[in-house]
């Protein structure tokens, strides 16, 4: 016992002798500074990002019954087919117009659009209230605006689908990975049962100098999907909402949704 104490002594005081002499290193320029990771050069970056969607063009536009964007963008993040809509998960999918802008509706309207689908997502708010309910900060907030899920930190308590008013969040009842009915992409992590996942704007993407997926597969076609910085007024977005009227879901509640309707 002795000598395993006076061993664990030894071991302490070369240590600290070592952090100690590195430290007086540091101070007289003797050591390089750590190397930094250097960020990717093509990487497209934004104060906040938002996107705009011209339901008219994707109306009008778009084939009947179109699904590109949301079918590029399961492809790509691995999200599982569950084949029931109670346990279903989605990123972006389509709800009626009636549903989408609830109260916004009036009898003079035109017959059709209140069945009319639209495209929803997460809506990355300015003050998300997914954010503040999280007790394990496994949704937050970045820095361009993008609200983020961490898979590894959440522990599937869904406080944050509770808070969220727009229900754009999914929760994997069951193991994901055996629902993945395209093609697996290497390149996008897959999730486990037990947690919340949703759209995070293409962020891996955005790192890569990409758009989302959804913004490039519809300009395919229809172009009725844009996305940009907001408080750049030179950016695609900041000029769309400049020449037409738009509206948020819900701007209301005060969330500060980040995506856009034309109208």
């Amino acid at each position: 016992m002795e000598t395993g104490r006076r061993n664990f002594l030894k071991i302490g005081g070369v240590c600290a002798l070592a952090v100690g002499s590195l430290r007086v290193a540091n101070a007289l320029g003797k050591t390089e500074a750590p190397p930094k990771f250097m960020a990717n050069l093509q990487a497209l970056t934004a104060k906040r990002w938002a996107m705009v969607i011209d339901l008219k063009a994707c109306w009008e536009r778009g084939k009947p019954g179109c699904r590109e964007c949301e079918l590029a963008c399961h492809a790509i993040h691995n999200v599982p087919d569950i084949g029931n809509p109670q346990w279903e998960i989605k990123w972006i999918w389509t709800e009626p117009y009636k549903d989408v802008f609830a109260g916004m509706a009036n009898p003079y309207m035109p017959g059709d659009v209140a069945q009319k689908p639209v495209m929803v997502l997460c809506n990355h708010c300015a003050e998300a209230p997914c954010v503040r309910v999280c007790p394990t900060q496994a949704t937050f907030k970045r820095a361009d605006g993008i609200t983020m899920m961490d898979y590894h930190r959440c522990i599937g308590c869904r406080f944050c689908m509770a808070a969220c008013p727009y229900g754009a969040r999914s929760f994997n009842f069951w193991e994901p990975r055996e629902y993945i009915k395209t093609e697996l992409n290497p390149k996008f992590p897959t999730r486990d049962a037990g947690v919340v996942e949703k759209c995070s704007f293409c962020e891996e993407r955005l790192a890569a100098g990409e758009r989302p997926a959804c913004v490039e597969a519809c300009n395919k076609d229809a172009k009725a999907m844009y996305f940009g910085d907001l408080e750049d007024p030179n950016s695609e977005v900041r000029k769309v909402l400049a020449a037409r009227y738009s509206i948020r879901r819900r701007p209301e509640l005060g969330t500060g949704p980040g995506v856009f309707y034309l109208i």
